[in-house]
């Protein structure tokens, strides 16, 4: 296996990792109406990043692979808006697992950002 083909694995495994976790955070929340609603907006956030990454991987071109790129930097984008909703609105009395989560989220969001970013400005 490349270092190419690692790296691509380990972040398939890392924007799995994401929604598991995330997942698992949102059975956390506190017992709210609001909680029902942020909790669905940001477990397809979350998920949808690891699968628009996997399904970039897949892509048959340069411009649907950055297509599918552009999707995971919305995505882990959004779900970085919803944990810090959670935050501000009190939903979760578990801050340390919360800030976790939101910096993976912003993690993720760099790192693809910078990918996508790459895509044009190298030659083919």
């Amino acid at each position: 296996m490349t270092e190419k083909q690692k790296f691509v694995e380990e972040l398939k495994l890392r924007t799995r990792k994401f929604a598991v976790d995330t997942i698992l955070f949102c059975d956390s929340l506190k017992a709210k109406k609001a909680s029902s609603v942020i909790t669905y907006q940001l477990v397809k956030s979350a998920t949808s990043t690891g699968a628009n990454y996997r399904a970039a991987c897949r892509a048959r071109s340069k411009k649907e692979f950055y297509s599918k790129l552009c999707i995971v930097v919305e995505e882990a984008d959004e779900s970085e808006y919803w944990l810090e909703l959670i935050k501000e609105t009190g939903l979760s009395n578990n801050l340390n697992y919360l800030e976790i989560i939101r910096k993976e989220a912003l993690e993720i969001k760099k790192i693809f950002g910078k990918a996508k970013n790459s895509i044009y400005s190298s030659p083919s």
